[in-house]
């Protein structure tokens, strides 16, 4: 995408402040929720973890890795939780260093759904709104194995479900975090409710486009009731079509989120994340207009998002900011290298999920590769 305004001033915009609801940014920069597996076995967080989004405060705005409400919604062991009091005092320390490095951040609440394993459930059972098992294998302590046939839950328990999301919110609220973001993508559980393909059921949350997204704007008001509705958001990932959360048919995918977008219009959300390929095109535009929410527009998945397409995205007014995440990854100081349009450092996907400090917190600062002479 080419800015049709000057390049200075595109780039101005995007390190100029900016406010999502009660949250304001210093730039236009968010860290996309990423996932990297260094909580302890407990779902604590560690001080590694503190340090890793410390590092990353000149960002905008933060966004945590997917965190469960309740130990049934447990996708990995090693994933951080928000149901425990020592995860909340885990929380807690991450958010105290990020704020007093001058960041913001919040807190995204993530239920995985099917993708899960009774072994990495708290409870042993794996939940999903219909009892159709995902494709491919997940991790779990005993090795990989075949992704588990779900409970389905029942309508009682969708109702409990809403009310899990609500209290973890508040637990992130008391952990310190500016805000929560609501994980409604990437094929976990309220994504799951929303694809056709992931859910079959015959009551309210099935069937049409109107029902299937019920779930998510139910959960999206629930926290806003909790929380505020100026410190909640939403992430969406439409026709992303990833761990068997298949929205194939293009009418049908327009029709849903539109349903959903028109549930969250009167929430009046801090913001919506929307992960698509086509942040411009008549999808997300339409989640973005019909939400009335500033949009934080993602562009892809395993692809990285160049400095020049955050520019064009926010200089064309697609979006009112941008989500990056491998480029946050690899770069501590990420706002500062694109404020200045300096080199970045690489990112190492095979330390992505392995735990440790490689990889995490040893990415150094362009003042650290200066001093060494590095490239």
């Amino acid at each position: 995408m080419t800015p049709s305004v000057d390049e200075q001033t595109a780039a101005q915009k995007l390190f100029s402040p900016a406010r999502l609801g009660a949250v304001e940014l210093e730039n236009r920069l968010v860290m996309a929720p990423l996932t990297r597996i260094r909580a302890d076995e407990d779902g604590v967080p560690t001080e590694a973890m503190v340090s890793y989004y410390a590092q990353r405060a000149s960002l905008g705005m933060i966004v945590t890795e997917g965190t469960f409400p309740v130990g049934e919604g447990r996708t990995w062991i090693g994933q951080p939780g928000i149901e425990t009091d020592a995860q909340i005092a885990g929380w807690r320390r991450v958010a105290d260093a990020v704020h007093a490095a001058g960041g913001t951040i919040v807190m995204q609440i993530m239920h995985g759904g099917r993708i899960g394993h009774r072994l990495v459930s708290t409870t042993g059972r794996v939940t999903a709104p219909s009892a159709l098992a995902a494709p491919g294998q997940i991790r779990t302590p005993e090795g990989k194995d075949e992704h588990p046939v779900p409970h389905a839950l029942t309508t009682e328990e969708v109702a409990e479900t809403v009310a899990q999301f609500a209290a973890a919110a508040r637990r992130a609220i008391a952990a310190g975090m500016d805000g929560v973001q609501v994980h409604g993508a990437n094929g976990y559980l309220l994504h799951e409710f929303t694809a056709p393909s992931t859910n079959t059921r015959t009551d309210q949350y099935g069937g049409s486009p109107e029902n299937r997204a019920r779930l998510s704007v139910e959960v999206a008001a629930a926290v806003a009731e909790a929380i505020g509705a100026d410190r909640t958001g939403i992430r969406l990932s439409p026709q992303h079509n990833i761990q068997g959360a298949l929205e194939e048919d293009a009418d049908d995918a327009l029709t849903t989120y539109r349903a959903l977008a028109e549930g969250l219009a009167p929430l009046g959300l801090a913001h919506v994340d929307v992960l698509h390929a086509e942040p411009a095109g008549e999808l997300v535009q339409t989640i973005r207009r019909t939400s009335g929410a500033p949009l934080i527009a993602n562009t892809g998945f395993s692809v990285q998002t160049t400095r020049e397409e955050a520019v064009s995205l926010v200089a064309e007014d697609v979006a009112e900011a941008v989500g990056v995440g491998r480029s946050a990854i690899a770069n501590p100081d990420l706002a500062r290298r694109w404020e200045l349009d300096a080199a970045e450092n690489a990112p190492v996907p095979e330390t992505f999920y392995v735990g440790g400090e490689r990889g995490y917190t040893d990415y150094p600062t362009l003042e650290a590769t200066a001093e060494t002479g590095q490239n």
